[in-house]
């Protein structure tokens, strides 16, 4: 893999992905608060507390710890696209937060001094990372002594049908190249012993690591295929570029391959299962 060219598509990914993001940002907070909830259960956090989220998107876990860590705590919440930081500033302005610094870092090489934070939390980020060793590195770095990290990222392929359903019809379908072994990507940290051996290689020498299942909540066929066109970073990439009438095929296919998940009132709770990380 040619990292640097990886690293440069998936920063322009994830920009063109920011938009989607603002405008479900409720979505995913509904969504994917039960892991919310995980991450700020296992980090504590408390106030006078300085906690820095990596690859914050949108930005809401580190908006819910900003009202825990109140009044003299802070959250630096950081992301590596621009596009995705300026979302996250948008909608920590509209709840009225004023302790949130706003970053643009790169997690694999962090301008943050040694020992600087008290807390590292992440969503669903390390795995989509060229280099999820130096990041998880970093994080170890600038944690102060007695601090710990809390994150989480997505398991396999068979437990999280949200993604692996879109993403086996546009390889079918020849639009998309089946991943590669110990490439990055969604489910490129699903096996909780590569996760220990990162971790552990990183400095952490005590880890709690569980199997957190939540669910894709749809309401219909159109907020199913949109979340996907929203949200879904390189498979949303691959979907906008089709001509109108492959688009259009794609779309049924990946409805026909959620219909084993349809209830009855038309809307879709598909499964979802992460890795809840605790390290020390």
């Amino acid at each position: 893999m040619d990292v640097d060219a990886f690293r440069e598509q998936s920063l322009q990914t994830w920009d063109s992905m920011a938009a989607g993001w603002e405008v479900r940002h409720a979505f995913l907070q509904r969504n994917m608060g039960h892991l919310n909830d995980w991450v700020i259960e296992r980090a504590t956090p408390s106030a006078g507390q300085v906690v820095l989220e990596v690859g914050a998107g949108p930005g809401d876990l580190g908006h819910r710890i900003a009202a825990l860590v109140e009044p003299r705590g802070r959250v630096i919440s950081t992301d590596f696209s621009s596009e995705m930081v300026e979302v996250a500033q948008r909608l920590g302005t509209t709840r009225g937060l004023g302790n949130v610094e706003y970053r643009q870092l790169d997690a694999e090489a962090m301008d943050l001094d040694d020992g600087s934070v008290d807390a590292v939390v992440g969503r669903s980020v390390y795995m989509l990372l060229a280099d999820p060793a130096a990041a998880l590195r970093e994080a170890r770095r600038v944690l102060r002594s007695g601090g710990s990290m809390a994150f989480t990222v997505f398991t396999t392929p068979d437990q999280n049908p949200w993604w692996s359903v879109p993403a086996a019809v546009l390889v079918q379908r020849g639009h998309l190249a089946p991943p590669q072994p110990g490439a990055p990507g969604v489910f490129s940290l699903g096996d909780p012993e590569r996760v220990r051996a990162l971790a552990t290689g990183a400095g952490f020498s005590t880890l709690m690591i569980e199997h957190v299942d939540f669910v894709f909540h749809y309401a219909d066929d159109e907020d199913a295929w949109n979340a996907i066109v929203d949200l879904n970073g390189p498979l949303a990439v691959i979907i906008d570029r089709l001509p109108t009438g492959e688009r259009e095929a794609t779309r049924r296919a990946v409805l026909d391959g959620f219909e084993l998940f349809q209830d009855p009132d038309g809307s879709y709770p598909v499964p979802a299962q992460a890795l809840a990380v605790h390290a020390r």
